[in-house]
């Protein structure tokens, strides 16, 4: 499987699992010359932007730990872009999540809020 493949796959996971938390899809792969979002949700009245990340194994880290400043820094850039384009969502509450999956993708880590900017 590629890797354009094996993401579509992951985030399609991911995808699932958010949306039978309740979740609902906004948007997905939204591209910018200076980011991609992943997933774009909302969680009630709040906009969650979703980086999916895979691991095959956690020996170098979980996936959300791999979502360092400067990947932080693209997402906030991307996020403000969207939230231009689509102004009665920037009036709504914000979030980062991260959804980490791991091995053979059954191991679902979801973290909520996993950092600030707005």
């Amino acid at each position: 499987m590629n890797t354009r493949a094996a993401g579509a796959r992951y985030e399609a996971l991911a995808l699932a699992h958010l949306q039978r938390a309740g979740l609902q899809l906004v948007a997905r792969n939204v591209t910018y010359r200076h980011g991609e979002l992943d997933l774009v949700m909302r969680d009630g009245a709040t906009v969650v932007f979703v980086e999916v990340r895979y691991r095959k194994r956690d020996d170098a880290g979980s996936g959300a730990d791999s979502v360092g400043p400067a990947k932080r820094a693209k997402l906030v850039r991307a996020a403000g872009l969207f939230l231009a384009a689509h102004p009665a969502l920037a009036r709504q509450p914000c979030r980062f999540d991260v959804v980490s999956l791991g091995g053979d993708a059954r191991d679902i880590d979801w973290r909520r809020d996993a950092f600030d900017s707005f």
